[in-house]
């Protein structure tokens, strides 16, 4: 549904009519989802946990709907620090929910560490929450204000679709043969970056598993085996794409670079899997930010080299803080 028009209907009412019937339903599915939960031996409650974050994100989504229409009827529907405002509050209570729900603890590391320019950042991609968790500790953490390179498929988050398209966010398409368009919108996000914007992609385009990263390199090797065999050793992260990432540095002389990984998301992609970490315990997380020093990023052809030993670094920190993680855990 490509029509606003026809999209936001069904994506607000199915939201809706979620958040009542798991209100309405609350003394009905929490001994239900208890019980199943007891058999099946998780006594962490893993499903009560994952409901329950449902009912606050139901919810929360409604909250930010109705903020977003009563700007628009006091006539500040483009005003971009309301809107601004609203994302923060919206980043930080989900957060919370996440915290209070299922168990989250969040440690942030290097989001102070950015200086007083323009920003951009490359991000990890490995789970549902990736934009969720940056939202959240750029805005409220570092009171930097973000603005997202998105796939078009995060319309049918109807807080997403709407304060998202009010500010300078671009939604990509990434099943358009018109790849050149693509890069152009990608580019707009560096237009008029005030000192406190960061302009933030997810280089490898989609969330990484084993599968994908098969067969992505399967599919560079085709064009470039240098490539594809520099590639060869990386475990957690998906070979990036070169080209938005490019396009968005290069539209954004001015700004400073940082690069953005996080553990404890993996695998966050699905319900059943959700459910397999919550009953292992609490979930713990860092996310991790490297600003970059500008001057030693090559353009032209080297970029792509560069970028891919920025990604192999990064896949060794994810490797290295899973393994201290790991040991901790194992320590106990």
């Amino acid at each position: 549904m490509s029509s606003a028009w026809l999209r936001r209907p069904v994506t607000i009412g199915g939201v809706g009519l979620a958040a009542v019937l798991l209100l309405g339903l609350l003394p009905l599915w929490v001994p239900i989802a208890a019980f199943v939960d007891l058999v099946e031996g998780r006594f962490r409650l893993p499903t009560v946990r994952l409901l329950a974050f449902a009912l606050l994100w139901s919810w929360l989504e409604l909250a930010g709907v109705i903020a977003s229409v009563v700007f628009w009827c006091v006539g500040q529907s483009c005003n971009r620090r309301a809107n601004y405002a609203l994302q923060r509050w919206w980043a930080a209570r989900l957060i919370g929910s996440l915290r209070l729900t299922c168990g989250f603890i969040i440690e942030v590391r290097g989001a102070d560490t950015f200086g007083t320019g323009p920003l951009v950042v490359f991000g990890r991609h490995a789970s549902l929450g990736d934009a969720l968790v940056s939202a959240w500790a750029l805005g409220s953490l570092a009171k930097r204000t973000p603005r997202y390179v998105l796939k078009k498929e995060l319309s049918f988050d109807p807080c997403l679709d709407i304060v998202g398209r009010r500010l300078p966010n671009y939604f990509v398409d990434r099943s358009s043969a018109a790849v050149a368009r693509e890069l152009e919108g990608i580019a707009t996000l560096a237009v008029d970056l005030e000192p406190t914007d960061v302009a933030v992609i997810f280089p490898e385009g989609t969330r990484a598993n084993d599968s994908k990263r098969v067969s992505s390199i399967d599919r560079i090797r085709r064009r470039d085996p240098q490539r594809s065999d520099r590639l060869e050793g990386l475990q957690h992260l998906l070979p990036p794409k070169p080209a938005g990432a490019r396009a968005l540095l290069d539209a954004a002389a001015d700004a400073e670079l940082a690069l953005m990984w996080h553990i404890g998301f993996d695998g966050l992609d699905t319900f059943s899997r959700i459910r397999r970490r919550l009953a292992a315990g609490p979930v713990r997380a860092q996310v991790v930010f490297e600003l970059q020093d500008r001057k030693t990023i090559p353009e032209g052809e080297h970029f792509v080299e560069w970028l891919d030993s920025r990604w192999l670094h990064l896949d060794r920190s994810v490797a290295a803080a899973m393994s201290a993680a790991q040991s901790r855990h194992a320590g106990r």
